[in-house]
């Protein structure tokens, strides 16, 4: 009886590999071998930097509420520590689009903390 390759299924997968690194410069996109390495790092990069992009963010708006809160003459420690003991429930990014986009709305809460 003759060996069984499910030529289709091998092809199938290729052919999902080559999909995924459409758009990649070179051999990257339609060499197999070259583009089963690039999808399998992309990969990698994409899971790690789904976690990263959160702290980016958290570090962004930690310097725009720092910003907005020392035109008012407080630092960024002051400000959250104030913010916590009014039991003020806003995250960092609310306010950082407070500090960035409404201004005044971000005063009413500083005057409101002092």
């Amino acid at each position: 009886m003759p060996r069984s390759k499910n030529a289709v299924a091998s092809k199938q997968r290729r052919k999902k590999v080559l999909d995924q690194t459409k758009g990649n410069f070179g051999a990257r996109k339609n060499v197999y071998t070259v583009a089963k390495n690039t999808l399998e790092k992309g990969l990698q990069y994409a899971y790690r930097d789904r976690r990263t992009k959160k702290r980016n963010f958290r570090a962004l708006w930690i310097q725009r509420i720092n910003a907005g809160a020392r035109i008012h003459g407080l630092s960024y420690s002051q400000f959250m520590g104030k913010i916590h003991a009014k039991g003020i429930e806003l995250n960092r990014k609310s306010l950082a689009d407070m500090a960035m986009n409404h201004p005044d709305a971000f005063a009413a809460i500083v005057k409101a903390l002092k």
